[in-house]
C-alpha cells in the first residue's frame, strides 16, 4: 500500500512526571479539550497531538503519558514505549515540573534522559499560584536547563511567556507560517465498544505503533489521531475510546465518563465514522446504539 504519514509542522513535546499537569497545559495550548484531565495519575497513556499556533508561528504539539516515576497503571511500560517513541521525533522539548513538590529523584532521573536526547529542552515549573510552590522554583535550575518558566498551566499564568520561548528554540529553516497550500483533511473516526480493535486497525493503517494496543478493555483513553495521506488525499484518521451501555459508563466512573464524552465529541466532528464491529460476537444492540450516534451526527457509516 502506498501511502505515508505527513508532518510538516516543528514538533513539540511535553514529557514529565504523572500528573504534573501536562494534559492541561496541552488543552491550554491547543485551546482545546483534547486531553482527558482528571486527579489520578497516569490518567494519559497515549501520545496526543493537536496543532498549535503562537504569534503566526505552527507547530504540532504532544501531550505524553507520565513516563517516569512511581506507576500502578498495568500497561505503564506501553505508556513509556509510546513516549519516548514521541521524544525520539521531537524538535523541542517542554519538561514540565510540579512547583509544589519541588525537585524528586523522578525529576531527575527524566533530566537524565532528555540530556541524551540531543534535542533542545525548555523547563516550565508548573502550579506556582499555590503558595506551597513559593521560592521552590529556584531548586529547578541544578538541572542544567534553560530557561525555567514559571507557570500556572489550570489558569493561564506565564503560559504566553513559555510559547514565547518555545518558538524561539523552534528550527528556524521551518515554515513560520500557516502554509497557503496546506492540503484539506478529511476526518475519520473509527469507533466502536470496547476491545474490537480500533488501535490495531490505526497502527495497521499507519504502519507503526500509534496507539498503544493491549487485551485489556479501556486501554484507549484520549481520542489519538494521525494524519495519513493515501492517493494525493490528506486524512485525520481518529482513534476512539470503546463505548459501552450509558449504565456500565456511569458505573465506571470518571475516567470512562470522560474518555465517552471524548470519543462521542470526535465523532460530532468528524466527516466519515468508521463502525467497527468485533466478527466474533456479531452486530450487537450497543454497536446499534453507536452507529445510531454516528448517524445523527451526520456521518457515513461502514
Amino acid at each position: 500500500m502506498a501511502h505515508k504519514r505527513t508532518s510538516a509542522q516543528p514538533t513539540v513535546v511535553l514529557v514529565g512526571r504523572p500528573n504534573v499537569g501536562k494534559s492541561t497545559l496541552f488543552n491550554r495550548i491547543t485551546n482545546s479539550r483534547r486531553s482527558i484531565v482528571t486527579a489520578i495519575a497516569g490518567t494519559t497513556r497515549d501520545v496526543i497531538s493537536q496543532p498549535a499556533e503562537w504569534q503566526g508561528v505552527t507547530f504540532t504539539l504532544v501531550d505524553t503519558g507520565g513516563m517516569f516515576g512511581a506507576s500502578e497503571d498495568p500497561l505503564h511500560e506501553l505508556v513509556v514505549v509510546a513516549g519516548r517513541r514521541a521524544l525520539d521525533h521531537a524538535d523541542v522539548v517542554v519538561f514540565l515540573v510540579d512547583g509544589r513538590d519541588g525537585l524528586v529523584p523522578a525529576d531527575q532521573e527524566i533530566a537524565a534522559t532528555l540530556r541524551a536526547a540531543n534535542v533542545p529542552v525548555l523547563m516550565a515549573v508548573n502550579k506556582t499560584d499555590d503558595k506551597r510552590a513559593r521560592g521552590r522554583a529556584a531548586e529547578f535550575y541544578q538541572l542544567g536547563f534553560e530557561p525555567v518558566v514559571e507557570i500556572a498551566a489550570e489558569h493561564a499564568t506565564g503560559v504566553g511567556d513559555l510559547l514565547d520561548e518555545i518558538i524561539a528554540l523552534l528550527p528556524a529553516n521551518r515554515d513560520r507560517g500557516a502554509s497557503p497550500d496546506t492540503p484539506e483533511e478529511t476526518a475519520i473516526a473509527i469507533v466502536g465498544r470496547p476491545n474490537v480493535g480500533k488501535s490495531s486497525l490505526l497502527n495497521r493503517l499507519l504502519h507503526e505503533e500509534r496507539s498503544i494496543v493491549n487485551e485489556m478493555p479501556g486501554t484507549t483513553r484520549d481520542t489519538v489521531d494521525a494524519v495519513l495521506k493515501w492517493h494525493h488525499r490528506t486524512f485525520r484518521i481518529v482513534d476512539t475510546a470503546g463505548i459501552r451501555r450509558a449504565g456500565r459508563v456511569a458505573r465506571s466512573g470518571q475516567l470512562e465518563s470522560l474518555s465517552v464524552i471524548v470519543a462521542r465529541r470526535a465523532i460530532e466532528k468528524a466527516d466519515v465514522a468508521v463502525m467497527l464491529i468485533d466478527s466474533t460476537e456479531g452486530a450487537t444492540d450497543q454497536d446499534a446504539t453507536i452507529a445510531g450516534e454516528a448517524e445523527k451526527a451526520g456521518c457515513a457509516e461502514s
